[in-house]
């Protein structure tokens, strides 16, 4: 077997394979007589069929069959051996005349070889990694919430300025029957409010959903209306009251703080804001630091200049699927998944050049610290080690387990990268401030 490249451009290059005789046909002769002897072919005892018909039956299928395991065997090692880094799979170029009755075969194959290019993580222009803090006023709000959901719920005849409504909107020919339940002071303007005050149960409410409600998801989540939808609503809906309620705040004392996170944990109102201070800004870091990654990766992508074998890609996209593509569906998916493929050479490139490798006591001690916070959510505050080495070592023997957090744990690695590589300058935002920001 003789294998040779030639290299059309930077990107693209072709793979001759040349097969001999030699190189296929003791295994195609093996194949067949073990043929030979389970053959079952009326007129012939089974084992004493002659290899002539053996052949002239199976010996084509055989020989095709081997030259393609041979050919598949043969590409692999050779880019192995040779080093090379290519994007999708090598593609065969089309034989139609090929003579399978030859003794030696040309096979030619095409390849889409990655580019060579640099990254500079350091670019002229800063990006900036949000530090988003909790202000005074959610902090009180989160308490309001707290004692809210602790406290006693009173029944009322009717609505007043301090009630929690239950009941449905509906706008049938919007699609709109969502049950939903929210406090007066949700309601934006005195017009509004006007109408709720003392309605009953079973009463029902005409209202316009233009600033219906003082809160920029109220559309969202009270109605369940798409956000963008929700942006541009004027209609009327109906809301039918199902229930008036007060909530009378539950006290802030030691047996709620107990409640809130365990015996003595929390003794004060000063410490109850300080727990919640830092619970919420622990939360917040992690959105901060997907933001920096999202702002990264599109400052690599946009900053890393390099060219890929287009035109090859979109021809494998046509046959690399479940269901074929036309050229033009290919095209298009081209398009749509380019700035994908980009990020990830230009991320291979980093983890490469950074030597950024997961071991497998990362992976495990990774997997544990994220099992102990699960636990914590659902109240198990102190587990074992025991109970999280033998939760950890189910996960760890489900490879698509292993896969997800071991690419958690990468994202996690080339993040403390970023921060201590890329040209950063931090920022303190408020929650509040940061949602509208970026969100909104």
């Amino acid at each position: 077997m003789n294998i040779t490249r030639e290299n059309i451009d930077a990107l693209n290059a072709v793979v001759k394979v040349d097969i001999a005789k030699e190189d296929y046909s003791d295994k195609v002769e093996k194949i067949l007589t073990d043929y030979r002897k389970s053959a079952n072919i009326p007129g012939f005892r089974k084992g004493h069929v002659p290899m002539s018909l053996v052949k002239k039956q199976y010996g084509k299928a055989v020989l095709v069959d081997e030259v393609n395991k041979l050919l598949q065997d043969a590409i692999g090692k050779y880019l192995v051996e040779e080093k090379l880094d290519v994007l999708g799979n090598p593609l065969p170029k089309p034989q139609d005349d090929l003579d399978w009755d030859a003794d030696a075969f040309s096979f030619e194959f095409e390849l889409g070889l990655a580019p060579e290019f640099d990254v500079k993580l350091k670019g002229k222009k800063s990006l900036t990694h949000y530090n988003i803090v909790a202000d005074a006023e959610m902090i009180d709000t989160q308490i309001e919430n707290i004692q809210k959901q602790y406290g006693k719920i009173i029944s009322q005849d009717q609505v007043e300025d301090n009630s929690e409504l239950t009941g449905k909107f509906v706008n049938s020919e919007e699609n709109i029957e969502n049950v939903a339940t929210f406090s007066v002071d949700k309601i934006k303007g005195k017009a509004n409010l006007k109408k709720f005050i003392g309605a009953k149960v079973g009463d029902t409410i005409t209202l316009k959903t233009k600033n219906l409600f003082n809160v920029d998801y109220g559309l969202t989540t009270y109605l369940k209306v798409d956000h963008q939808v929700a942006k541009d609503l004027n209609i009327e809906v109906n809301f039918e009251v199902s229930e008036i309620n007060h909530r009378e705040l539950a006290d802030l004392d030691q047996e709620l703080f107990d409640k809130l996170f365990g015996p003595n944990v929390v003794a004060s109102v000063t410490e109850l804001k300080e727990k919640i201070k830092a619970d919420s800004e622990k939360q917040f870091a992690q959105q901060g630091d997907q933001k920096l990654l999202n702002d990264v990766t599109e400052y690599l992508v946009e900053s890393t200049k390099f060219d890929l074998p287009a035109e090859f890609l979109q021809k494998w996209m046509q046959t690399a699927g479940e269901e074929p593509m036309t050229e033009e569906q290919a095209k298009e998916e081209y398009e749509k998944s380019e700035k994908s493929m980009r990020y990830q050479l230009i991320e291979g490139k980093i983890i490469a050049d950074n030597d950024l490798q997961v071991q497998f006591d990362e992976l495990k001690s990774y997997a544990m610290d994220m099992i102990k916070g699960q636990m914590a959510q659902f109240g198990q505050m102190n587990p074992t080690e025991k109970e999280l080495e033998d939760i950890a070592a189910r996960i760890m023997s489900n490879q698509d387990e292993v896969k997800r957090i071991s690419d958690q744990l990468m994202s996690q690695k080339l993040l403390n990268l970023y921060k201590t590589e890329a040209n950063l300058k931090t920022k303190e935002i408020t929650y509040d401030n940061f949602v509208k920001e970026f969100y909104s």
